[in-house]
């Protein structure tokens, strides 16, 4: 096992002897060896102060460092005490919302039947926001595409083939979130078993940060494949859909 001195271990840590110091007077690491008037620390320090650094690096404070060691020094449940249950349970989505009263809800989609606010909020582009029977507010919880709708509703297209094309969407997204988790938790597992839970800081660390990376590229990679996708699509349609324009062209001309 190597040994350090205090300026050895916060140089190989990339702090400062201060922050050590510091450190151990919180508790977050055990104080050193006495050898005379000597410190000894050892690897045992040097990877509890790289676990820190990497915890402040990503946004965590001292005291959410503090409560991280406490809670696995006690053998709490370690998907608890990384979070990752409120990581993996966070939404996804940040589209901004808004509520409405159920008129202007009528207003925006040009009706009110009752059969398309259902398909409306099946989709989960809409919901109750108070307990009446029917509902006098809403909670429009994608404003963004509400919007869009409205423009294409306001230049003639029927809200029946919006609800529609909106409930396709919503199948293809799912077998491409289907995808998109199942390679990840092929890949949190790689070389481990399926329900696998870290067992030590290091593996904690890790577990944690692979979550919120996932999340990070899957949305990226989810939008741009989405966007790729549309132009290979709309390229391929077009061509489809001017060729046909050109064979009645020369039907009538005949």
């Amino acid at each position: 096992m190597t040994e350090y001195r205090i300026d050895d271990l916060a140089a190989a840590a990339g702090t400062t002897t201060r922050n050590v110091r510091g450190y151990q007077d919180r508790g977050l690491i055990a104080r050193p060896v006495r050898r005379g008037r000597i410190a000894i620390y050892t690897d045992e320090h040097l990877r509890r102060l790289r676990i820190i650094n990497d915890l402040l690096t990503r946004g965590f404070t001292m005291t959410h460092i503090a409560d991280f060691f406490d809670r696995l020094e006690r053998g709490d449940d370690l998907a608890e005490v990384l979070g990752l249950r409120e990581i993996m349970s966070a939404r996804w989505s940040r589209t901004p919302s808004r509520t409405v009263t159920a008129a202007e809800l009528h207003e925006i989609l040009g009706t009110a039947d009752t059969e398309l606010l259902a398909k409306l909020e099946e989709a989960g582009l809409i919901e109750p926001a108070d307990d009446a029977e029917p509902p006098q507010e809403y909670l429009i919880t994608d404003t963004e595409s509400m919007d869009a709708y409205q423009r294409l509703l306001g230049i003639g297209a029927p809200l029946e083939y919006l609800v529609s094309m909106q409930q396709e969407l919503d199948a293809d997204m799912d077998r491409a979130a289907h995808t998109l988790i199942s390679a990840g938790r092929r890949a949190i597992t790689e070389g481990r078993f399926d329900g696998w839970i870290p067992e030590s800081d290091d593996e904690s660390v890790w577990a944690t940060q692979f979550v919120g990376e996932l999340r990070r590229t899957g949305r990226v990679a989810a939008h741009n494949s989405l966007y790729r996708a549309l132009d290979r699509e709309l390229a391929r349609q077009l061509d489809d859909y001017l060729s046909i324009a050109r064979e009645r062209k020369h039907r009538n001309a005949d």
